[in-house]
């Protein structure tokens, strides 16, 4: 696998898509949304032109959806926090619909999903074996976001519906359902209406307001802005082969003015031996463990091998400033921590872990953790790849991936 990875407002996301409907001079329409204090609305104006992302940003703020009703998608998935979230938990995964169930894992953000590919396995030079990347959540298990909608929808620790026939008369009481229908044809089963909601929300989550390219990085490679010292120092550390490391995995190109040619990620997977955290119940069983990529088979059942046991998508960190808690266990809940990790993970292990290194994985897959390139190619003890100077400036950096509805 490819060795290294580090890894607001509401009413700017409304006046964002406002923005949206006034593009081109468009018409807008306007579409009444469901919302809790916990999921505000998304867009009160969309262009005609987009009605179907439109009736997806209904649905996606629509807290009528769950069982019992009271959260939505973007209950977990706030735009107060770039679209990541926790839904008020304290644990570092998000609250479901029902007290004491939790999501398994973090919440990751869904701005900019219009830059994931479908799963693959390819060969990086020299490789012996293939490497895996892409597909959705954060075993890479779907390669459709239409499809993916029913998985939370149907989990008894997030959205909490029993079956789709539960969805679909949610769907059929609801104030889109009428809009939805003319749009994608009758909803006159419970899996027509289920696939129906999930083309939606795809379509909400490929629309331009869920990949604004407005932060000031953004600026700064089209040219329009400049970087503090600090800043700058972070993007050099941030590429430095010696140092940071992080662009190995999350991948940039600042050299030119497209910021879509900056996901800040490559979308592969890696297992970087994240922290136990303690703090979730599963965790209370000491043979519990979240082994990632090589749990299913999904559509692809060659990631049963256990090379992948471990290994996680690497996600974008494009607005990771702004988000509640970070790694798929939600393990850390400052930024901070998280660089601070990776640089002193080999020479202070006990910092991290205690007693046991790895102690999120079962000892026949610790060798699977990547300890080859920089920063984790130091000894026990040493010199960390960065220094606390060089965390701050590489944090520095990482704010300026914030879009600025959300700073």
């Amino acid at each position: 696998m490819n060795r290294g990875g580090l890894s607001v407002t509401v009413l700017g996301v409304v006046a964002t898509l406002a923005s949206v409907a006034a593009f081109g001079g468009l018409r807008a329409r306007r579409f009444p949304i469901a919302v809790s204090p916990a999921a505000p609305a998304l867009a009160e104006a969309v262009t005609e032109s987009s009605q179907l992302a439109s009736i997806g940003a209904q649905i996606f703020s629509d807290v009528g959806l769950s069982e019992p009703p009271g959260t939505s998608c973007a209950s977990c998935h706030d735009p107060a926090h770039g679209f990541a979230g926790n839904h008020g938990s304290t644990n570092g995964v998000a609250l479901g619909s029902r007290p004491d169930h939790f999501a398994r894992r973090t919440a990751p953000s869904v701005l900019y999903l219009g830059l994931v590919h479908r799963f693959h396995f390819h060969w990086e030079e020299d490789a012996p074996l293939p490497d895996a990347a892409g597909g959705f959540f954060w075993d890479g298990r779907s390669d459709s976001l239409a499809e993916l909608t029913r998985q939370p929808l149907l989990n008894l620790d997030e959205m909490g519906n029993h079956d789709v026939a539960e969805v679909a008369r949610k769907i059929e009481a609801s104030a889109y359902a009428a809009d939805l229908a003319h749009a994608l044809g009758p909803l006159d089963d419970p899996e027509a209406a289920v696939r129906a909601l999930g083309k939606a929300v795809e379509a909400f989550l490929l629309s331009d307001v869920m990949a604004p390219f407005t932060s000031r990085y953004d600026d700064f490679v089209r040219g329009r802005a400049t970087l503090t010292q600090r800043e700058a120092r972070g993007l050099a550390l941030f590429k430095d082969p010696a140092k940071g490391n992080c662009v190995t995995c999350h991948k940039m190109n600042d050299s030119v003015a497209d910021p879509a040619r900056s996901p800040f990620s490559d979308f592969g997977f890696e297992t970087v031996g994240v922290p136990r955290n303690a703090r979730l119940d599963a965790n209370r069983d000491p043979k519990s463990f979240d082994l990632g990529l090589c749990e299913h088979d999904g559509l692809h059942g060659q990631t049963r091998d256990p090379r992948f046991c471990g290994a996680f998508r690497t996600p974008s960190l494009r607005n990771v400033a702004v988000r509640p808690s970070f790694m798929h266990n939600g393990a850390f809940t400052r930024l901070r921590d998280v660089v601070a990790f990776y640089a002193t993970r080999a020479t202070d292990p006990r910092r991290w872990y205690g007693p046991v290194t790895y102690d999120d994985l079962p000892p026949r897959y610790r060798e699977n953790v990547n300890d080859v390139i920089a920063p984790y190619d130091r000894k026990r003890g040493g010199t960390p790849a960065l220094d606390d100077d060089e965390i701050d400036a590489l944090v520095a950096f990482l704010e300026t991936l914030t879009d600025a509805a959300y700073r």
